[in-house]
């Protein structure tokens, strides 16, 4: 929604890492610099970590743009819980391959001899393993186990291991992962932006779309951005969708620091749904697997969008019903034979306004959380399928 009424030609802040909208950081041009490094040796592994959002997979996704698919044949695991046999396996698969049987055996066999194939075609080989931190240690030395395969003396497979900051501490003291340490060429931890790179990166994002300066974002707002999400670029992209939704939504031509305190606000509401516990610096930081759960309108079950509506209904009744109370106090004054102390007194005038705009408020802010609510789900490409 708010692409068009901005006039924009895309949405500036998609969760999905998109390699357009690379932003070139401190931090990742360290890490670009130990990424081509690592490719030019040819072997053993690169290691790339970072908080969550911290924007590995959009490095990645940068990284796969400038590499010629002639040259460098890629297969990418995003993985789960996975043990050494389990892994072996699901590395056969990204490299297209099929194993008959399903047997461990089998696997490295197949992965062996394509291997072998694309070097003797002049390719060399990379293996992208993301979420590293979720490998059992069985699956990190299968890992290591493939490194070993060669041809001569060339090696045939190179891998890349993407992880949270527990992966990098798991590499570094668990006893077992020696022989991997020391195959280990090239390894950086991805930081997150300092003040001055959110706003270059929000200005980045925005002109890569079109913004010519509509909506203004006035001052305060930047600083304050970078203090609620510590810099971490997903976590910028959640509060600025939501942000400019919001003007969108009040047909606002600025962006407010009053804006993002309200949005921050809602965000750490839902974040904290039905755990009791407040939030004071937003933190929605998930792993890929439920960040879906937090952000994604796909979570929002039609029987909650239901019931958020009919909340708005009641209130907005309620508000009927005090509007109907002041009438009747009203009309009780002015009706013939009415008694002087029947009249209400201005102190309960008062009272009956107060309660009137405070429901009044209320129910605007039910109703503007059940139409973004709304707008997101349908801007979801998942839920126009549906719909």
């Amino acid at each position: 929604m708010y692409e068009q009424y901005y006039g924009f030609s895309g949405r500036p802040f998609q969760l999905t890492p998109d390699p357009d909208f690379y932003f070139e950081s401190t931090t990742h041009k360290k890490a670009m610099s130990y990424l081509g490094y690592g490719l030019n040796q040819g072997e053993g592994f690169i290691v790339i970590t970072g908080e969550v959002g911290a924007g590995k997979s959009t490095l990645v996704a940068h990284l796969m743009e400038r590499i010629n698919p002639d040259d460098l044949t890629v297969a990418h695991v995003v993985t789960s819980a996975l043990d050494g046999e389990e892994l072996v396996h699901v590395v056969a698969q990204a490299f297209g391959l099929e194993v008959e049987g399903h047997d461990k055996a089998g696997a490295l066999g197949a992965i062996e001899r394509f291997l072998q194939d694309e070097a003797r075609a002049g390719k060399r080989c990379l293996l992208v393993v993301d979420e590293c931190q979720n490998l059992d240690i069985t699956a990190l030395e299968e890992l290591r186990m493939l490194s070993n395969f060669q041809l001569g003396s060339h090696p045939l497979l190179q891998s890349l291991l993407l992880g949270q900051p527990e992966f990098r501490r798991t590499l570094a003291q668990h006893p077992d992962l020696d022989q991997l340490r020391q195959r280990i060429i090239a390894s950086h931890h991805l930081e997150a932006l300092d003040e001055d790179e959110v706003q270059d990166y929000i200005v980045h994002r925005l002109k890569h779309v079109g913004w010519d300066g509509h909506p203004i974002l006035r001052d305060g707002l930047l600083p304050a951005l970078y203090a609620a999400t510590d810099g971490i670029p997903r976590r910028i992209n959640q509060v600025m969708n939501r942000l400019l939704l919001l003007a969108a939504i009040e047909e606002e031509g600025e962006v407010t620091e009053v804006m993002l305190e309200s949005v921050i606000a809602e965000m750490g509401a839902e974040a904290t749904h039905g755990s009791g516990t407040p939030s004071g610096k937003l933190k929605v930081e998930t792993d890929n697997a439920s960040l879906a759960s937090e952000q994604d309108i796909d979570s929002v079950p039609a029987s909650e969008v239901a019931e958020l509506l009919a909340e708005r209904d009641a209130r907005t009744a309620e508000l009927e019903a005090a509007i109907g109370e002041l009438q009747a106090a009203g009309g009780q004054s002015a009706a013939p034979g009415a008694v002087i102390g029947d009249a209400p007194t201005q102190a309960e005038v008062d009272a009956a306004l107060e309660r009137i705009e405070q429901r009044l408020e209320e129910q605007e802010q039910s109703f503007r959380h059940v139409l973004t609510m709304l707008i997101e789900w349908l801007e979801d490409e998942k839920s126009r399928e549906a719909a």
